[in-house]
């Protein structure tokens, strides 16, 4: 790309991230999943145990960060062996409508770092995936 900065004329080369996102998804999930399962043999039933405490949560709250929620879940005695576990359970909740993504909060366990999530219940309105997704698929089971 070629840009003109006043008198000057610059060059900068375009880079394509959305390989190394992709992988980087792709690894992220992976993990997530082995952590999850790793917390179902820890903790028998720990994933649906976890899904409905989210959802109930998200009923009696409404807007809540993760982090809130998991302290929650785990004075309640739903804890896996690592609290990483949780995040594909959040990502799975998502994707049934049970709740969504509605800002961002700083991580208490992050020191304050950028990147922890607020949520609140249902799904996001007008989003085909939330309502056709995952949900639509139990409820026909």
């Amino acid at each position: 790309m070629r840009f003109d900065v006043g008198d000057a004329q610059v060059n900068q080369t375009s880079i394509d991230f959305a390989p190394r996102v992709r992988a980087a998804r792709k690894i992220g999930e992976e993990r997530a999943n082995r952590c999850r399962s790793k917390a179902d043999e820890v903790c028998p039933g720990f994933s649906s145990l976890a899904l409905n405490f989210i959802a109930e949560y998200a009923k009696q709250n409404s807007r809540f960060s993760g982090e809130n929620c998991t302290y929650a879940m785990k004075a309640a005695g739903i804890r896996a062996h690592d609290d990483r576990a949780t995040g594909s359970i959040y990502a799975k909740a998502i994707r049934m409508g049970l709740i969504h993504v509605v800002g961002y909060v700083p991580r208490v366990r992050g020191n304050g770092t950028a990147g922890g999530r607020l949520y609140a219940a249902g799904p996001i309105e007008g989003c085909y995936f939330a309502e056709q997704g995952d949900l639509a698929r139990e409820k026909a089971a």
